[in-house]
């Protein structure tokens, strides 16, 4: 791993990702996806606080329809990902950063059937520590918009139905669960 040291009236180094070990920058990769969420979060918060709570979230399903697109977009470029039934819809999910945030599970029926259980949704639990109820708008309405937009980017077919949602029965209640599927 590169060191910084004292370089008192230097130039400093720069940095490389190529500098650090696969641990570190495994590491550093689950840091940017928290402070992706933060963001995320923060940028909700300070426009809840300036405009209200219906026109954040009227802008946070705006950004994120468009977001959903760019990032699958960048995701399957990177990851050479390609197809158009469920299966590939789960391969790119699974990267996308705000997922790797959350504990989950993909129980894959076939190719053109999927369902995706959130075990551990920190996004949920600030929401529920919140208690003002937004889990109900942010898990209901704006996951699914992004499943939906995810799904639709692969395939416009694939549907993604709700099959649970908070409020939860207790912390080991799961948090979330989404069906994907297609007719063929």
């Amino acid at each position: 791993m590169a060191e910084l040291n004292d370089y008192s009236g230097e130039i400093l180094p720069v940095l490389k990702f190529s500098d650090y070990s696969h641990e570190t920058l495994a590491e550093l990769t689950a840091l940017y996806c928290k402070l992706y969420m933060a963001l995320d979060g923060f940028w909700y918060l300070s426009l809840k606080e300036r405009v209200g709570n219906e026109e954040a979230l009227a802008s946070d399903m705006m950004t994120w329809e468009r977001h959903c697109k760019y990032e699958m977009a960048k995701i399957t470029r990177q990851l050479n990902i390609a197809g158009n039934d469920v299966i590939t819809v789960m391969k790119a999910i699974q990267m996308t950063p705000w997922i790797r945030q959350t504990e989950f599970e993909i129980e894959a029926k076939d190719n053109n059937h999927a369902v995706l259980t959130v075990t551990h949704c920190p996004t949920l639990v600030a929401l529920e520590k919140e208690g003002e109820g937004r889990e109900n708008e942010i898990c209901g309405i704006v996951d699914r918009k992004m499943y939906k937009e995810y799904a639709s980017y692969f395939n416009p077919d694939i549907e993604v139905k709700c099959l649970h949602l908070p409020p939860r029965t207790g912390k080991d209640d799961i948090c979330c669960q989404w069906e994907f599927s297609l007719d063929t």
